[in-house]
């Protein structure tokens, strides 16, 4: 019988060929875009890894980490050049033993330092003034792709002698270089809990998969009714149930195996592309973007046993009965059991809002069944939500086609949904998608506050700074394209809203002339000479707030420790990184001055490469659901073409035909696309309220826009078959076989 399925196959003429090239190019798809999404896992692990080596002296040595008898001074700090993080480590050997970090083959000496290819590139085309003036000494070599998270880190280790580095801050003792991935250390502060990425990749890998699980389902059943004929035939002179199972799915298995083969094709083409985006806020190294030796069988296995199961289901009625096929009786009505499956997924997400686990990996565990299950109930349940519309639609008939498409759906509503059911989950998908990234900007852009917005900062703390104006006061105010230059000062006394300080209730005193120059800050009461202020200012489109008049003048304030020096500026990188590299200089033992855009740009990175990947995940479901769509119509035409072709011979119109067609596909893709919209908006919130305590915002209208093309482009898709029907159903198609 394998044999005999093999021959069918590849000499069954074009439509066997039609459908080899259909089912092996659905399976390629899936394959390749699944296997992206494993290797995407990977490279989040691989980039954790590499982030290991930054946690030094952050954490105690871990068990297994190399102990070197001499010491080594370690001060770690995080610099920035136009909001791109800078990571610095300066370093000094006590001794010839002691660590060395990965990627250097050996220590810098003082007055040496090793830099990432990115920065060393950085530096070359920067004007010294703005970074490299910042970094004593001279470089000496490029750190290695081993001990970079990404292709564009930026990364410094500078070399120092054992009595200037003691001085440095953060500086420390360290004996050993830390080498646990971040993932799995309590206490790590650098890197990422690679769980989190995982639910999301998770959930993206059973966004692309389901519906090439359902193209393929489709591409088996194109002509399905002429093989059904063809294997009760079979089972009539006396082929038994297993062997019609097995030439069924033998044409399948070829399909899978070559789809397979080419689906790593594919994922060797996407890779490169897809390491480029930013998801974790930097792009990967195409190198690791890799499949390990388990990924490779469970996928060369899994998809395609996964399309074997698929495509067995698909003919399972002539294996029933031989007069099944010919007998043509009406399957059972869908019952309303099937909405069992997506209100368990929905109860399951309801309930983890205030019973979220603590761990990321925990959270993956609860997080991503849940929202599988929801998309199983969507295509469990889709049938009964297009019986229910068929027969809605059936009562308010008032012409023939409407009648004969409403009847159709109502007794085989199974069919009906199998041509759409790739658009439903397209559509749940993407209104995830829109709702959880549309509400994350939203929440972002609410809580960003003014007060910091275009200035540098130069913070004093723990320790109080200098009294007066500091000398580089004047150098800053030089810099093209500074606009100001101002102070907070420490308010004495200032313990927190149960102790208030000398000078009111809030942290920090400036001064009324200041503030005068900033009305966009706050304002002082009539005959004030100094307030105290906040140090977070006043979120986006909140008016700027009176501030409380302090008990002081201001001779007394200039007498008041700087809390923090603050450069307005132009927003432009030269005045930014400029007046930067001067305050370092300035101030080589306090924390580096940071400006609001430092903050904001990393996690702008990485919400633009969540962005781009919910794009990748709508761009590749949508047109794996259109060619669903076309290859489940265009079957359909083939599998009812003689009883079209009676239809007109007894006088029905082709274009009433169309019309039916046209219903058939509409009805029960507008009724449960609309179900899919709503499942996808309120799993949207109840993850977005369980997982980080918000509420969904609305998507503008860019979501509905994308929903109108999708439907749109899914009715010119259908309106696309419809010219087969002059073809299909012509007077000798009506012929007795």
């Amino acid at each position: 019988m394998i044999r005999l399925g093999l021959r069918l196959t590849v000499a069954g003429g074009r439509e066997a060929l039609v459908r080899l090239i259909t089912i092996a190019a659905a399976v390629a798809l899936g394959v390749g875009l699944v296997l992206a999404t494993v290797a995407a896992i990977n490279a989040v692990h691989s980039l954790n890894h590499r982030y290991a080596w930054m946690n030094t002296g952050l954490v105690p040595a871990a068990a297994g980490d190399s102990v070197h008898a001499d010491a080594l001074w370690w001060a770690p700090r995080e610099d920035f050049y136009d909001a791109d993080a800078i990571a610095r480590v300066d370093v000094a050997a006590t001794g010839p033993d002691s660590p060395i970090p990965p990627g250097v083959p050996r220590l810098p000496a003082a007055g040496e330092y090793f830099v990432s290819p990115k920065l060393h590139d950085l530096l070359a085309v920067t004007p010294p003034e703005q970074l490299g003036d910042r970094f004593p000494g001279h470089e000496v070599g490029i750190i290695g792709d081993e001990a970079l998270p990404s292709p564009t880190s930026l990364v410094i280790l500078i070399g120092h002698d054992p009595a200037e580095a003691a001085k440095l801050p953060n500086a420390r003792q360290v004996t050993s270089i830390f080498g646990t991935s971040p993932e799995d250390c309590a206490g790590c502060i650098v890197g990422y809990r690679a769980a989190g990425f995982d639910l999301v990749l998770g959930v993206v890998a059973g966004a692309l998969l389901f519906p090439v699980l359902i193209f393929i389902g489709t591409a088996t059943r194109l002509t399905a009714a002429r093989r059904e004929q063809r294997y009760a035939a079979m089972r009539l002179i006396g082929a038994t149930s297993g062997q019609i199972s097995k030439m069924a799915v033998v044409e399948a298995a070829v399909a899978a195996v070559i789809g397979t083969v080419l689906g790593f094709g594919v994922f060797l083409v996407l890779r490169k592309p897809l390491a480029a985006i930013p998801f974790t806020g930097a792009p990967f190294f195409p190198d690791d973007m890799a499949l390990t030796a388990t990924n490779v069988v469970c996928v060369a296995v899994g998809v395609p046993v996964a399309a074997l199961l698929v495509a067995w289901l698909s003919l399972r009625r002539v294996r029933v009965s031989p007069l099944g096929v010919t007998r043509r009786t009406t399957p059972k009505p869908p019952r309303a059991y099937r909405l069992i499956p997506l209100v368990a997924g929905v109860a399951w997400l309801s309930y983890l809002d205030g019973h979220r686990p603590d761990t990321s990996i925990k959270q993956v565990a609860v997080f991503l069944p849940g929202f599988l299950v929801v998309m199983s109930g969507l295509v469990v349940a889709g049938p009964w939500f297009t019986m229910v519309g068929s027969r809605l639609l059936a009562r308010r008939a008032q012409r023939p086609s409407t009648l004969i498409a409403a009847r159709r759906l109502s007794d085989n509503p199974q069919g009906g949904f199998r041509a759409v059911s790739g658009l439903v989950l397209a559509m749940f998908v993407t209104s995830v998608a829109v709702g959880v990234i549309g509400t994350i900007s939203d929440d972002r852009n609410a809580t960003d506050y003014r007060f910091d917005t275009g200035y540098v900062r130069q913070m004093f703390w723990p320790e109080p700074g200098p009294t007066g104006t500091p000398a580089v006061t004047d150098q800053l105010k030089a810099v093209p394209g500074v606009t100001d230059v101002f102070f907070l000062r420490s308010n004495p006394g200032f313990g927190g809203a149960d102790q208030p300080g000398a000078y009111g209730d809030q942290p920090y005193v400036m001064s009324c002339a200041d503030l005068a120059r900033h009305p966009e800050l706050g304002s002082c009461p009539a005959g004030a000479e100094a307030v105290s202020v906040a140090d977070f200012g006043v979120p986006k489109g909140m008016p700027a707030p009176p501030w409380p008049a302090a008990a002081i003048t201001a001779a007394e304030v200039e007498r008041l420790p700087i809390a923090s020096i603050q450069v307005g500026n132009d927003g432009s990188v030269g005045a930014i990184e400029r007046s930067r590299t001067l305050l370092e200089a300035a101030f080589p033992s306090v924390h580096r001055p940071i400006a609001e855009r430092d903050f904001t740009k990393d996690t702008t990175n990485m919400f633009t490469g969540w962005v781009q990947l919910a794009n990748v995940v709508i761009l590749a479901s949508l047109p794996i659901a259109g060619c669903s769509l076309a290859a489940s119509v265009a079957g359909g035409l083939s599998d009812r073409k003689r009883p079209f072709s009676l239809l007109r011979l007894t006088g029905v119109s082709l274009r009433t035909l169309r019309r039916v067609v046209l219903l058939e596909s509409v009805m029960p893709m507008l009724a449960v696309a609309a179900v899919a919209i709503g499942m996808g908006l309120l799993s949207a919130q109840l993850f977005l309220r369980a997982q980080m305590h918000t509420t969904l915002v609305p998507p503008g209208w860019e979501y509905y826009v994308m929903v109108a093309a999708g439907l749109i482009l899914s009715l010119a898709v259908i309106a696309g078959t419809l010219p087969l029907l002059a073809r299909m159903t012509g007077p000798e198609v009506a012929r007795n076989d």
